[in-house]
């Protein structure tokens, strides 16, 4: 029989509307309601844990968040380091260069006749339009970058560590790539061949043999040295998909190479997808616990919410607390312009886990 006193101790509270409340005031208040409101109050709280803790903190971008409107609040997310490093799809990197070149994304209609927008070389993602033409100079932008550089393999982190220097040189804007560049935060993209970034670099290599090589399994062993390195970890995961997974993947990795890594100690996702289809995307961080991607003592919350819903709010509510963990907080640097990354001045073992005696 539970214990019904303990149970009933803490009353919901009602959401009091007031002129002039601030994103933090707003998450405040949100903690005393219910469902996915208190929630993202939780998240709130746990990333200031984070920031708090001695630990690296991994962003994973997954959907169409740049092309969506959501690009320079997690540049800011990077420039403030507020996380310590990313992993995302292409797509996201390259919306976020499309702009940084300055392009724009166009508000639409999902009911806009799509055989009209073909004809008109106008590309759709939801509500949101693109110009097809301006996309190809974008590809051939790429692909002249990309068959410009030594012909050997790069991973993704330092292929695109390079490419956001270029498009800083080129465009002085701030984006995810340029911001992941000024800031030495290592972006990781280990589906970087699903996206416009792929296509390329498919072209560089087309017209410079050995040109466009990216060492994706270079990628894992990368982020699985930064976790043995570090011990203390923190997930972020903005959208599910193959950033989330890759993210949870270099715990696992790490625990088999070193001893006293027991999955990340925070966790937090805001996801729109269900687990019970099974998928990567909707999994619950109960369900990682059994791999071992999250530890069994881990703080973490899963927010249902759209990412364009949840982010500008936790966001800006971010901007005003994260500034007093952040004072403390012992900032990890990064050397990324090499083929061999490191980390606080200490240079990772070459293609090899760093493996303890």
């Amino acid at each position: 029989m539970p214990d019904k006193r303990r149970l009933l101790q803490t009353p919901v509270e009602s959401f009091e509307v007031e002129s002039g409340l601030t994103a933090e005031k707003i998450l405040e208040r949100m903690g005393g309601i219910s469902f996915q409101g208190r929630n993202l109050a939780t998240a709130h709280s746990i990333w200031q844990k984070m920031l708090g803790d001695n630990c690296i903190i991994f962003l994973g971008v997954a959907g169409a968040l740049s092309a969506g409107g959501l690009r320079l609040a997690l540049a800011h997310l990077i420039s403030y380091r507020y996380v310590d490093c990313v992993v995302s799809t292409g797509a996201n990197l390259y919306h976020d260069l499309h702009e940084c070149r300055g392009r724009h994304h166009y508000q639409g209609s999902p009911q806009t006749d799509d055989r009209a927008l073909q004809a008109a070389h106008i590309d759709r993602v939801y509500d949101t339009l693109m110009d097809e033409d301006e996309f190809i100079d974008n590809d051939n932008w790429i692909a002249d970058f990309a068959a410009g550089l030594e012909a050997r393999p790069y991973t993704s982190r330092e292929f695109l560590y390079k490419l956001g220097g270029h498009l800083w040189r080129d465009t002085k804007r701030v984006g995810i790539l340029t911001a992941a560049y000024r800031n030495q935060v290592p972006i990781f993209c280990p589906a970087i061949a699903d996206s416009s970034i792929g296509m390329g670099l498919s072209q560089a290599r087309h017209s410079t043999p050995g040109s466009g090589h990216i060492d994706v399994i270079g990628d894992i062993i990368e982020s699985a040295n930064i976790v043995i390195r570090k011990r203390r970890t923190a997930s972020v995961v903005l959208g599910g998909g193959t950033p989330k997974n890759f993210i949870n993947q270099a715990s696992v990795e790490a625990e088999f190479y070193a001893n006293g890594i027991s999955g990340h100690r925070y966790a937090l996702q805001i996801v729109t997808d269900v687990p019970h289809f099974g998928g990567a995307s909707g999994s619950t961080l109960d369900e990682a616990r059994s791999w071992g991607k999250v530890a069994v003592d881990a703080d973490q919350v899963t927010v249902n919410a759209d990412v364009t819903l949840a982010l500008p709010l936790l966001a800006s509510a971010l901007a005003a607390t994260a500034p007093r963990p952040l004072e403390q907080r012992k900032i990890v640097t990064f050397g990324l312009g090499e083929r061999v990354m490191s980390m606080d001045g200490v240079a990772f073992p070459e293609g090899r886990f760093e493996v303890e005696p």
